[in-house]
């Protein structure tokens, strides 16, 4: 892949909003651009917020943490995007908004960009309008594209999402949503080795929570990873997430896919240790980055 061309994030960003009004910025789109940033790589996120308060403190967050905000389009009709989380018997439900500023990425309001990779997941495409702008995004395009499937009911359709995958050439997903879109018999690796052969697959990532995550691929042998012992974790939303930034991060600059998917989880068993899917703390990301720069790697 050519470091001369831009990383593409494509997709939703929003506000997890608590009952106890807590509100915490978020999607998954939103923070693996995050991370990539940090790790310096100047992804071009392309996303619409409202022209509102929320859509303001994204803007803020943005411009503070260094990101371009090219790719960022303003509605003047639709709201930022939220996830109103409601507790039931101290269990959590959400409900992702509708309608939102998300849904309606403009194709005609796209920048300019030559992008060496693409990456989107399925929540923000529920809308035909930010459908639309992502198919425009990849035309004409030899980008690769790394779909992480994200299925949140109701919002999404099985024969839709497998449609995506079918110019993709990396795909993420977790043991549940392999079981729910592969065929799942013969056991997990059987399962991912036959879903990536079946959709023509470069490679497949498959995490699988407390126990780690897998990698399959056309021409090499499965890799799987365990997480190290953590202290404790504290807040296990957006692991995929960062863990999807450093896999990206290693097929930019070409690690071996072993090294690629330890450090991907490594960065990941981190996050679970920090409060919030986005960390705001540089010497977090130039700790990492010093450490796999030096000879050892380590």
């Amino acid at each position: 892949m050519s470091m001369s061309k831009a990383v593409c994030i494509f997709g939703e960003v929003l506000f997890d909003c608590f009952p106890d009004g807590r509100e915490v910025l978020g999607g998954a789109p939103f923070n693996v651009a995050w991370h990539l940033h940090a790790f310096g790589q100047s992804p071009l996120f392309v996303s619409r917020v409202g022209d509102d308060g929320a859509g303001r403190r994204i803007r803020d967050a943005m411009s503070a943490w260094g990101m371009t905000q090219d790719g960022l389009q303003i509605d003047p009709l639709h709201p930022t995007g939220r996830v109103s989380v409601s507790l039931d018997g101290g269990e959590p439900s959400y409900d992702i908004v509708a309608d939102s500023a998300y849904d309606f990425i403009a194709a005609d309001a796209l920048p300019d960009t030559d992008a060496g990779l693409i990456y989107h997941g399925s929540l923000a495409l529920r809308n035909p309008a930010s459908m639309a702008a992502l198919k425009a995004l990849k035309s004409g395009t030899d980008a690769q594209v790394f779909v992480d499937v994200n299925l949140r009911a109701p919002w999404w359709q099985r024969d839709a999402v497998l449609g995506l995958l079918d110019d993709a050439h990396w795909v993420k997903l977790n043991r549940d949503e392999l079981a729910l879109l592969g065929d799942g018999d013969g056991g997990e690796l059987a399962a991912a080795e036959r879903f990536r052969a079946r959709h023509r697959l470069e490679g497949l990532v498959l995490t699988l929570g407390a126990q780690g995550a897998m990698a399959v691929t056309a021409d090499r042998d499965p890799v799987r990873v365990a997480p190290k012992p953590v202290t404790e974790v504290i807040d296990a939303v957006g692991a995929g997430d960062a863990f999807a930034a450093v896999f990206i991060l290693g097929l930019r600059l070409d690690w071996p896919l072993s090294t690629t998917i330890e450090r991907a989880q490594e960065f990941a068993s981190a996050l679970v240790q920090q409060r919030g899917a986005t960390i705001s703390d540089p010497l977090l990301y130039a700790s990492f980055r010093h450490q796999w720069d030096s000879p050892s790697g380590r």
